[in-house]
C-alpha cells in the first residue's frame, strides 16, 4: 500500500487545480512528453496504442460507410491556399510557412497544411469530369500544423494527428445528407466505443468552419462542466468547387458544380476520454479503446506454480481480449497503483489460495467493485464485466451532464447562473450575432451549438427580448 499511495500522492486532485491534474495524469500515466518544439509534444507509446485503437474503430466505420483512404502531400502553395478567400483568412492567423528548400528561397511560399480542403479541390479538378465520377468519398489519416498561441497536450497542441474526410457530391441535398451521416458516425463512436455521451447540433455562422455554409458538432461536457468540440462535420456547397473551377457533366449534358463536405475527428478526443472519465488515481479506459483489457497480476507470484498458471490464464484471455500480464518484480501494490493509473478497465488477480480453488478476483477501474470468478467461466464474464464498466462509465458522465445542465429564460438569469454555476446553459435565440457576443461579453460563454433536439422553453430571445424559434446551448470551452 505504500507504494500505492506514493504514486497516487504524485497526481493533483481535480478539486484542488483541475489543468494540472489534467497534464499530470498525460505525463504520469505515460500518454505524452514534450518537445523542444513549442507547442509539439510527444505522443508516447500508451498513448499512441491508444489513438491506434481509435484509429482502427473509426476507420472501420468509414470503410463501412463507403469510404476510401488517400494521401495527400504536406505542403499547400501559397497560390492555391488564396483560392478560397473565406477559408484562407479564418486559417491565416494559425498557418506555419516555408520559405527556402535547403539553401535556396522559395520562388513561392509553402504553407504546412492546416486543413487539406484546397489540395482535395485541386485533386477533384483533375480526376471529376461526370457525373458518373461520383459520389468522391476520400478520407486520410495525416497530422497537421496550426501555430497555436496557448497549448496543452492532445487538447491543443501547433501539431496534432486527425482524419479528415474530403467528399464531393452530385447535389446538395446528398452533401447535406453525407454531413449529417459522418456526424452520426461520431456521435455513435462516443457513445459506444468511448462512452461518453453527446449532444448533436449545428454551430452558429459566428462559430462555424472558415469557408462552410454549415458546420455540424458533437459536443461532450468533461468532469468540470467544460464543453469539447468532439468531432465537426461541414457543408460546403459549391462555393470550393466554383473557387477551383470543380465542374462535372450533369445528366442533362449540361456542366454543373460538385456540392463539397468534410468533416473531421483528432487526437483533442484522448484529452476527453482522460477529462470525461478520469479520476484522482490516473486513467479510466473505456473498455473498447484500451490498450489493455485486462491486466494479470500474480500473487505471491514467488511461490510454486503462481506465475505458471497467471500465465495460462493470460493465454486464454488473449483468444477474446487484449490481456498482459506483469510479472515484473515489483510489489504487487505498485502493481495495482500503475494500472489503476493507466486506466486499465480490469484487473485479475490470482494467487496461491485462489488456484487451489480454481478461482481468481477481477476488479474494475471504474468502481473498483470485485468480483471472485470461476477459472472455468473466464470467457463467459470477462466481456460482460468489461461491458458493464463501459456502461458504468457512460451512465457516470451521463449523470454529470445532467446535473451541470440549466435554462434560463431570462439574460439576467443566464448571467447570474454563469456566475455561480459550470456547464450548459439552455436559453432560446433570435439569431442574431449582437446577441451571441453579448453573451460572450457580460456571461463569459460562447455558444456551442443549436442542438438538434430543439426544446421550447420560451418565445423570446432573453437577449434582447425579440421572438425567438431556436433554443441554443451556451458554455464555456476547452
Amino acid at each position: 500500500m505504500a507504494d500505492k499511495k506514493k504514486m497516487v500522492e504524485a497526481i493533483t486532485s481535480m478539486e484542488e487545480d483541475f489543468a494540472k491534474w489534467y497534464t499530470d495524469i498525460v505525463k504520469k500515466a505515460d500518454l505524452a512528453d514534450y518537445s523542444s518544439v513549442r507547442g509539439c509534444t510527444v505522443v508516447r507509446p500508451y498513448g499512441c496504442a491508444i489513438w491506434e485503437n481509435i484509429q482502427h474503430d473509426l476507420d472501420g466505420r468509414f470503410k463501412a460507410t463507403g469510404h476510401e483512404n488517400v494521401m495527400m502531400p504536406m505542403f499547400i502553395p501559397e497560390g492555391l491556399l488564396q483560392k478560397e478567400k473565406d477559408h484562407v483568412e479564418g486559417f491565416a492567423p494559425e498557418v506555419a510557412w516555408v520559405t527556402h528548400g535547403g539553401e535556396e528561397k522559395l520562388t513561392e511560399r509553402l504553407c504546412v497544411r492546416p486543413t487539406s480542403e484546397t489540395l482535395f479541390c485541386e485533386h477533384y479538378a483533375n480526376i471529376i469530369h461526370s457525373y458518373r465520377d461520383l459520389p468522391k468519398l476520400y478520407n486520410q489519416w495525416c497530422s497537421v500544423v496550426r501555430w497555436e498561441k496557448t497549448t496543452r497536450p492532445f487538447l491543443r497542441t501547433c501539431e496534432f494527428w486527425w482524419q479528415e474526410g474530403h467528399t464531393m457530391h452530385e447535389t446538395a441535398e446528398e452533401a447535406m445528407a453525407e454531413t449529417e451521416r459522418m456526424l452520426n458516425v461520431y456521435a455513435d463512436f462516443c457513445e459506444e466505443s468511448l462512452a461518453i455521451p453527446v449532444t448533436k447540433g449545428r454551430k452558429t455562422k459566428k462559430e462555424q468552419f472558415a469557408g462552410a455554409e454549415a458546420t455540424y458538432t458533437i459536443e461532450a461536457m468533461m468532469h468540470d462542466g467544460k464543453a469539447l468540440q468532439s468531432g465537426t462535420s461541414h457543408y460546403f456547397g459549391d462555393g470550393f468547387a466554383r473557387a477551383f473551377d470543380i465542374t462535372f457533366q450533369g445528366r442533362d449534358n449540361k456542366p454543373q458544380y460538385p456540392h463539397q463536405t468534410s468533416w473531421g475527428m483528432s487526437t483533442r478526443i484522448i484529452g476527453a476520454i482522460i477529462m470525461t472519465h478520469g479520476d484522482n488515481d490516473g486513467l479510466v479506459l473505456p473498455p473498447a479503446i484500451a490498450p489493455v483489457q485486462v491486466i494479470v497480476v500474480p500473487v505471491a507470484q514467488h511461490k510454486e506454480g503462481v506465475l505458471e498458471k497467471a500465465g495460462e490464464i493470460t493465454e486464454k484471455l488473449k483468444s477474446f481480449c487484449r490481456a498482459k500480464m506483469d510479472d515484473s518484480d515489483n510489489s504487487a501494490g505498485w502493481k495495482f497503483a500503475e494500472y489503476e493509473m493507466k486506466g486499465v478497465p480490469l484487473r485479475l488477480e490470482i494467487g496461491p489460495r485462489d488456484i487451489e480453488q480454481n478461482q481468481c478476483v477481477l476488479l474494475r477501474r471504474d468502481n473498483r467493485e470485485k468480483t471472485v470468478v470461476s477459472l472455468d467461466e473466464l470467457e463467459a464474464k470477462v466481456p460482460e464485466l468489461l461491458r458493464a464498466v463501459h456502461d458504468g462509465l457512460y451512465q457516470k458522465a451521463l449523470a454529470n451532464r445532467e446535473a451541470r445542465t440549466w435554462t434560463a429564460r431570462t439574460f439576467d438569469e443566464l448571467k447570474a447562473l454563469a456566475a455561480e454555476k459550470s456547464g450548459f446553459f439552455k436559453t432560446m435565440w433570435c439569431g442574431d450575432e449582437a446577441c451571441e457576443l453579448r453573451v460572450k461579453e457580460e456571461a463569459g460563454l460562447t455558444s456551442r451549438c443549436m442542438p438538434f433536439e430543439q426544446e421550447r422553453i420560451g418565445d423570446v430571445c432573453p437577449i434582447c427580448g425579440r421572438p425567438a424559434t431556436t433554443s441554443i446551448i451556451w458554455g464555456r470551452a476547452y
